[in-house]
């Protein structure tokens, strides 16, 4: 793609926009003033808040980028994500998010492995440890995808290159997480949230219209696209049939396992909302917030077969960028473009966040300290150097990842941590057998599967891991339940 010419007013709109978002989180981080404001914001976010971070750090570059990049490439075989991702978010609503946070109350757990660990108190210090490592180091490869996001956002706007945007967005991200932690994440959060909705609601409407009116577009209608394109990107298979088929929506509809409380970003915001009532509140929200970036999301992509044909795009995960810039007053492009990096930044901090907290509160400090009690102030400053020394850990995966497509990254992390620990939330909250010695089998199988099926290749030529790693862990909760004695209760 050509580069292209950097407006003025596009400058200016973005570079507002990053110094609100950094000197906001800033402000923010002025009220942590110990570990755990930095970890879980004290457990006293209102609804609304935990909703529209939940849903920013959720819907990452994968939503903004990577959704309508294949739907894109693929046509409407490529909207089942969509469709799991949106009903896996009405579940965990309903179902998960009060029971969570009670029971992580109930614990007086302060991060995700916090509440593993008290829960399955028989072998809660196994369980802790085992799963921090695994979140980390699924994480390292999470956090680089939204590096690699916003560098693609870079690029196509400014044309720069991809290295040099990983470094920018970097730069952007890491100072208000390091000071703010938590606390500062999810009000950031909030603001990203409302313009990415913007930009995932408004774009599609007004893109409708303009296929319609513009001569110079590819197709004057999404129908019409699909008339002039492959017969495959009309077919909710991709032309398949009989198992092949079956393996296309169970596959690309496996996201919706990873929502049902596996991922520990997420499950956070459950633990750290007020009260019941607040918790209503944030159903409410999230779920209807959810509803527009589905169905946005993957109309972006379609508009952008429409508007630039199949083979139009060298890199199919810069059709939003690409759609806004034909579609939009360069002022207002910028705004959208701004919530497709906001996408990248939300999801990057909180993951940062969660990731160093995780590292710090469970391997570093004990190794550190030695069981000895450690002032608030130093856990602070242990939890913020990891930060830093997570982050720029991550920044190197993103230059040496194999894929810099990010669908599969984020899709390798989301089974490696949201398939498995979906399953240990579920027997956790749901089933009375479910005990300490499943949990930690199911943690491990789940991790070293996701990690095999993925070296030997079968993510492309079977089925996705997200959904393999998902069933392997139920059938291993499942067995191992059975087997063993429930855990005596101390």
């Amino acid at each position: 793609m050509e580069y292209i010419q950097v407006n003025f007013q596009f400058i200016v709109v973005m570079v507002l926009y990053v110094a609100f978002l950094v000197g906001f989180g800033i402000y923010q981080g002025r009220k942590v003033k110990n570990a755990n404001d930095y970890a879980i914001a004290g457990r006293s976010l209102p609804g609304w808040v935990a909703a529209l971070s939940e849903r920013a750090t959720a819907e990452s570059s994968w939503c903004l980028l990577g959704l309508p990049g294949v739907v894109y490439a693929l046509g409407l075989s490529g909207t089942w994500a969509s469709i799991g991702s949106f009903i896996g978010i009405v579940i965990s609503w309903i179902f998960i998010a009060r029971p969570l946070r009670e029971d992580a109350a109930k614990y007086n757990a302060v991060t995700f492995t916090d509440y593993l660990g008290k829960r399955f108190g028989v072998m809660g210090s196994y369980i802790t440890v085992f799963s921090s490592w695994a979140i980390v180091f699924f994480f390292f490869f999470y956090v680089g995808a939204q590096f690699i996001g916003g560098a693609k956002t870079f690029y196509t706007v400014f044309g720069t290159p991809i290295n040099i945007g990983m470094l920018i967005v970097f730069a952007i991200v890491i100072p208000y997480t390091i000071y703010g932690g938590f606390g500062s994440v999810v009000y950031t959060d909030c603001v990203q949230a409302l313009v990415m909705i913007g930009a995932l609601v408004i774009a599609p409407v007004f893109g409708l219209w303009y296929i319609s009116q513009d001569p110079t577009v590819w197709s004057k209608s999404i129908v019409e696209a699909f008339s002039r394109s492959d017969p495959s990107f009309s077919s909710w298979t991709g032309g398949l049939t009989g198992l092949a088929a079956f393996t296309v929506i169970i596959g690309e509809g496996s996201w919706l396992f990873g929502f049902l409380g596996g991922l520990p970003q997420l499950a956070t915001r459950f633990m750290a909302i007020k009260d019941d009532k607040e918790a209503r509140i944030g159903r409410n929200v999230g779920i209807l917030w959810s509803l527009g970036a589905y169905i946005g999301a993957p109309l972006i992509g379609l508009l952008g077969l429409a508007i630039f044909g199949p083979t139009g795009l060298e890199d199919p995960e810069m059709v939003t960028p690409a759609v806004f810039l034909k579609l939009l007053h360069p002022a207002v492009a910028a705004l959208f473009l701004t919530g497709a990096i906001a996408a990248m930044l939300s999801t990057a901090d909180s993951l940062l966040v969660l990731s160093s907290t995780e590292l710090a509160e469970n391997i570093i400090i004990p190794k550190l300290y030695k069981g000895k009690t450690v002032d608030g102030k130093k856990i602070l400053k242990v939890s913020r150097i990891t930060t830093g020394a997570v982050a720029v850990v991550a920044l190197l995966a993103a230059y040496v990842v194999p894929s810099k497509l990010i669908n599969t990254v984020v899709g390798y992390a989301w089974a490696g941590i949201g398939s498995t620990f979906s399953v240990v939330i579920l027997g956790a909250l749901f089933s009375k057998r479910f005990n300490s010695k499943a949990a930690f089998a199911t943690m491990v199988t789940g991790v070293f599967f996701t990690i095999i099926w993925n070296v030997m290749g079968y993510e492309k030529t079977i089925i996705s891991a997200r959904a393999m790693t998902f069933f392997v862990c139920c059938a291993v909760a499942i067995v191992v339940s059975l087997f063993t004695e429930p855990d005596v209760k101390e």
